[in-house]
Parts: C-alpha cells; sequence; structure tokens
C-alpha cells in the first residue's frame, strides 16, 4: 500500500485571492508549495490533492473553471519538478444556488469522502497518511479518515487557529515546513 499526504489546494499550495480561486490570472503558489511536494514525490509519498470548491455550487464558476485550473496548477508545478498524483474536489453545499449541487454528500470537508475515495482508487493506507490544510475542516477530515493531521498557517490557518481550538498532530508554518516534519518522522508515521 502506499503512503500519501493529503493536501488542501487554496491557501496551501496556491495562494487565496480576495474571492474563490478559478481564475488562471490569479493563479500564484504558496512560497516553497513546489519545493515541498517535490521533497514529498523524492520520498515515495503519492501527493493528493482534496479541495473544497463550493464556488461551483453557489454559482461564482462552472467545474470546468475548476477542472482548468486544477491543471494549469498541475502543469506549473510540473515545470517545478513538482508532481500532483491525483485531484480530487467537491463541488457540492447543502445551502448551493444551484440546485443539482444542492447535496448534503460524504465529499465535502469536514466529511472524508475525498480522501476515503482516493485511498480506495490509489491503494492509499490512511493510517500510514497526512493531511494537510490550513482550515478546521481539513484537519477534520483527515481525522476522520484515519490520517495524521498537520495545519498550516498559511491561507486561512492562522486565522482559524487564533479563532479555535484545533487538535492536530502538529501545527507547520507552511507546506515545506510540513514536509519537512514529515520527512523528519521515525517510518514517516
Amino acid at each position: 500500500m502506499n503512503r500519501a499526504v493529503f493536501i488542501d489546494r487554496d491557501g496551501v499550495i496556491t495562494q487565496e485571492p480576495p474571492y474563490y480561486a478559478h481564475k488562471l490570472s490569479e493563479l500564484n503558489f504558496v512560497a516553497n508549495a513546489a519545493r515541498a511536494i517535490g521533497l514529498l514525490n523524492k520520498n515515495g509519498f503519492v501527493v493528493i490533492v482534496v479541495s473544497n470548491q463550493a464556488g461551483i455550487a453557489h454559482g461564482y464558476y462552472q467545474e470546468e473553471d475548476t477542472l482548468l485550473f486544477n491543471q494549469a496548477v498541475e502543469e506549473n508545478l510540473s515545470k517545478m519538478d513538482a508532481r500532483i498524483d491525483a485531484t480530487y474536489y467537491c463541488p457540492h453545499h447543502p445551502e448551493a444556488k444551484i440546485e443539482r449541487y444542492r447535496v448534503k454528500c460524504d465529499c465535502r470537508k469536514p466529511e472524508p469522502g475525498m480522501l476515503t475515495r482516493a485511498a480506495s482508487e490509489l491503494d492509499v493506507d490512511l493510517k500510514q497518511s497526512f493531511m494537510v490544510g490550513d482550515k478546521l475542516s481539513d484537519i477534520e477530515a483527515g481525522r476522520r479518515a484515519g490520517c495524521k493531521t498537520i495545519m498550516v498557517k498559511t491561507g486561512q490557518g492562522l486565522e482559524e487557529l487564533k479563532a479555535k481550538q484545533i487538535e492536530c498532530d502538529y501545527v507547520a508554518d507552511d507546506l515545506y515546513d510540513a514536509v519537512k516534519h514529515i520527512l523528519s518522522l521515525p517510518d514517516k508515521t
């Protein structure tokens, strides 16, 4: 079975624009995110992006915009010797403006559906894997899936940490710090 690092996209890998990330012109990476992902690749981890995309459900942009944005993220990272092995996103929201996305699903974090689906499809051992995010919902999804959890202070992380009691296995300055922590652990567990 594979070990994986599940990573939230917006605020952890990419900088969050003022509103929902979907415009290619607003694609900017968090400092050292590509370097961090490259280290995971070199150390045998499967790198999986798991991202809530409620902007689709609210009608701010189309699913195609998310697919194009995700593709651009992957292409730009590959130019920096970093590889995303798979990307999963949830377009649902229980209060969606667009009816077909108004669903209480098991894939919207904090539910673990994206992680468990990826684990099944990519032969991932969730107990040997990590979830890295900048929101309580990321940490809760990782915990519910059985992963170790790391909260980063980028994106909304610092505000979340100030506002809420967040129980996680490690608090990192950013994705690079999170990856250094993961790689420092005995047996990476």
